[in-house]
């Protein structure tokens, strides 16, 4: 995203928020830029949340590390999780670094928040989501982190160039349910910059592909729903017939390739529009920010997936990680550009436009595996 990127969306959200949550990822100091680093950056204090259980008098210990590691950062406090009992909590207070208070959730499966491979579930899949939001909320209203942290004034950015209007008049139909819900707000909204319009469709349900000038297929959940994909002949006979413009991202490509394998090895039949297939593995694939050279231009992106895919589609770039290492390949065949990268659209926008602007091609539907 870069710093200014940053900056902007830290300005744009302050002023129509009263709280910016900023999340961090994997550890406080892992990774470059790490969240330590932005928070440093951007002047926001840190709140760790400390998993607590089995822990006593080490837990002092491990905050004291995270908050004299690196003197220039601020701490507004820190969160126990899963505390076990109330005279858990006060075991948690002996030894705590001077001037930071302590706030102890206490362990309660009726608020816990499910999980799965990739995360943690929707919450439109959490039958009682608010329910366990309400317990959490008067939790915390329970401690002092009911008093929110000082107000920091953002510096307003410098006035970056909003993206040409390169997709004036064109329409862009984006897939969108429970199998597809991986993909930046920001993707969509640097589209509608450009002037498109966006249609969003459900390969779950819809047995059409919407009139489009490109199809944009994001990542999500294709291995949970396999099956009822599979089962949606009728989209499928559409997509190979009229293929667009196409970008398909990890679970999208995922579902451009002739079958999906899942985690219990059954096999799963998928557009056929890409040949090959994917397999679903136990463990984590990969992960992390990458960038690609595309047509001579630059986008960044990352990915995170537990699937590896088999296949013959022709390597339009190999992405690269920070430290250099090679990264995800980027596949390109006729107007069909698909990758386990998730991009990030407004790190270049004109690339984005020429992978679901290319000139429309049939494409023919590969022989079965």
């Amino acid at each position: 995203m870069g710093s200014e990127h940053c900056r902007q969306l830290l300005y744009d959200a302050a002023a129509e928020s009263d709280l910016i949550l900023v999340e961090g990822v994997m550890g406080l100091f892992d990774g470059e830029p790490s969240s330590a680093d932005l928070a440093e950056q951007f002047g926001l204090p840190i709140l760790p949340v400390i998993y607590a259980s089995a822990m006593a008098q080490t837990f002092a210990a491990v905050l004291h590390g995270l908050a004299t590691f690196r003197s220039s950062l601020k701490f507004a406090g820190a969160v126990a999780n899963r505390v076990a009992s109330t005279w858990h909590a006060e075991l948690l207070q002996t030894g705590l670094p001077a001037g930071l208070q302590l706030a102890s959730l206490l362990h309660n499966s009726q608020a816990n928040l499910p999980g799965r491979h990739l995360g943690l579930q929707l919450a439109s899949e959490i039958a009682d989501i608010i329910q366990r939001l309400d317990y959490l909320a008067d939790a915390i209203g329970e401690t002092w982190l009911a008093n929110l942290p000082p107000v920091i004034a953002f510096a307003k950015p410098e006035c970056s160039p909003k993206p040409e209007l390169l997709l004036q008049g064109k329409t862009i139909a984006v897939a969108r349910d429970q199998a597809f819900c991986f993909l930046y707000q920001q993707n969509l909204d640097c589209l509608r910059e450009m002037g498109a319009q966006l249609i969003f469709f459900s390969p779950l349900s819809d047995t059409l592909l919407p009139a489009a000038d490109g199809v944009y297929l994001p990542g999500g959940y294709p291995e949970l729903y396999a099956d009822i994909l599979s089962a949606n002949s009728a989209l499928r006979i559409d997509i190979q017939a009229h293929v667009k413009p196409l970008l398909a991202e990890c679970g999208g490509m995922m579902y451009l390739t002739e079958a999906l394998l899942d985690i219990e090895g059954d096999r799963h039949e998928m557009l056929g529009v890409m040949p090959g297939m994917a397999s679903m593995q136990p463990k984590l694939s990969a992960i992390g920010s990458q960038q690609a050279e595309l047509n001579g231009q630059i986008i960044r992106g990352h990915t995170f997936h537990y699937s590896t895919l088999q296949t013959a589609q022709p390597v339009l770039a190999q992405a690269q990680a920070a430290d250099g290492r090679s990264g995800e390949a980027v596949y390109q065949s006729g107007s069909v550009t698909a990758s386990y990268l998730h991009f990030y659209f407004p790190s270049n926008p004109e690339a984005i436009v020429k992978l679901l602007l290319s000139a429309n091609r049939q494409v023919q539907t590969p022989p079965a595996a």
